[in-house]
């Protein structure tokens, strides 16, 4: 008997119990969490406003069972995606064609890579993504939407994706491995001896200047902690005259409602704190995702976003240390370079083709960059 399938556009995650929407979560991985895109929404960081209107899927069998869902939003900018399409929407608009609104399948202001559809294991798997995308592009000419991302999914499903005729786009990113260090030094011994010198003298500089660090799970913040991180974190956008993307009340939901998966490390020097970072952890890999000072001091920003964060990932046994987007300078410090993915429909046939060609070139460069980048890790030959 053929399946049937009814497929739900929601407005708002609020629209669907916590539990039924994490049942079907196959790992820890903490950003597609109910809880995670209820706090963007609720704080208003994730709304119509901000350019992401929430139209989440929902996808049900004949008895109304949950089988599949995704995160999608309607757009109508590019801003907080980490994949970059600003050429693209220039393009249209030289061309008298509108680019927005856009879908994008993503997590809001997260550039990480993790899973994007979550699919119930009992179920026919390339059915359903058959099914889904039908859907959204159905839903996206309804709403006269010129393209649909679906931004860092994990490589099979960006594979899947692919097969399926939406084109996929490589990028650059760069991760620490946690190789079964036993102390920071362990990890150093890997170095060349000139890398692990100038490392440890950024290390010591920092203690020289007397700045000492705390690791505070969400359970362990207080309300002045987080305000003091937020106005750091929002000195990291003003300096280049921005608002900062994200509200102090989403800071406050997570931490009511997923402390356990938020490391906060802080800053402090003579007393009070004059940096900090945030990341979130799952029961495999740390992710770094926003930081801020309020005193520029030398290193300060590779001791407090990465060498506290790899210290933490050592001590806890986690296997990897997402650093985010960007960020070169991370390689000399052993985050190595990994290829991310994102996948795309474009509606417009010339465009679509056009784009297509464009990715194929990207995509031998980036081939290229990452022999190169790696030929620049710290680590010693052999």
């Amino acid at each position: 008997m053929i399946q049937k399938y009814t497929t739900e556009f929601l407005d708002s995650i609020s629209l669907v119990p916590a539990a039924v929407w994490n049942k079907l979560l196959a790992s820890e991985y903490p950003f597609l969490r109910h809880e995670f895109l209820y706090a963007l929404e609720k704080s208003g960081s994730a709304s119509s406003r901000s350019g992401w209107k929430p139209k989440h899927l929902l996808l049900k069998d004949d008895a109304g069972e949950v089988l599949a869902i995704m995160p999608l939003y309607l757009k109508n900018n590019s801003m907080g995606e980490y994949v970059f399409d600003w050429s693209w929407a220039d393009a249209y608009y030289q061309h008298g064609l509108e680019y927005y609104p856009k879908f994008v399948t993503a997590i809001p202001f997260t550039p990480s890579a993790g899973p994007r559809i979550c699919i119930d294991p009992n179920s026919n798997k390339q059915d359903i993504l058959i099914e889904i995308i039908n859907s959204v592009l159905q839903e996206a000419k309804r709403l006269q939407a010129s393209s649909w991302h679906i931004l860092f999914p994990e490589k099979d499903l960006s594979d899947a994706f692919s097969a399926l005729g939406l084109a996929q786009r490589q990028g650059c990113q760069y991760q620490w491995f946690n190789k079964n260090y036993v102390n920071f030094g362990s990890f150093l011994l890997q170095f060349s001896s000139r890398k692990r010198k100038n490392l440890k003298k950024e290390r010591k500089k920092i203690k020289e200047n007397n700045i000492q660090f705390e690791w505070l799970n969400g359970n362990e913040v207080s309300l002045e902690q987080w305000q003091i991180f937020y106005k750091f974190y929002q000195n990291t956008y003003l300096v280049r005259g921005r608002s900062a993307y994200l509200t102090l009340p989403f800071f406050l939901e997570i931490a009511r409602l997923m402390p356990e998966k938020i490391l906060l490390v802080l800053a402090k020097k003579d007393d009070y704190y004059i940096a900090g970072a945030l990341s979130f952890k799952d029961d495999a890999a740390l992710y770094g995702r926003y930081w801020g000072c309020d005193e520029e001091w030398q290193f300060l920003h590779f001791e407090t976003c990465y060498y506290q964060g790899i210290e933490y990932c050592i001590k806890h046994k986690l296997q990897k240390f997402d650093s985010g987007a960007q960020g070169e300078h991370k390689i000399q410090r052993g985050f190595e370079p990994v290829f991310t993915y994102s996948n795309h429909w474009i509606s417009h046939p010339q465009f679509s083709a056009a784009i297509n060609e464009f990715i194929k070139e990207e995509t031998n460069h980036l081939s290229q960059y990452q022999v190169l980048a790696e030929k620049h890790l710290p680590f010693k030959k052999g």
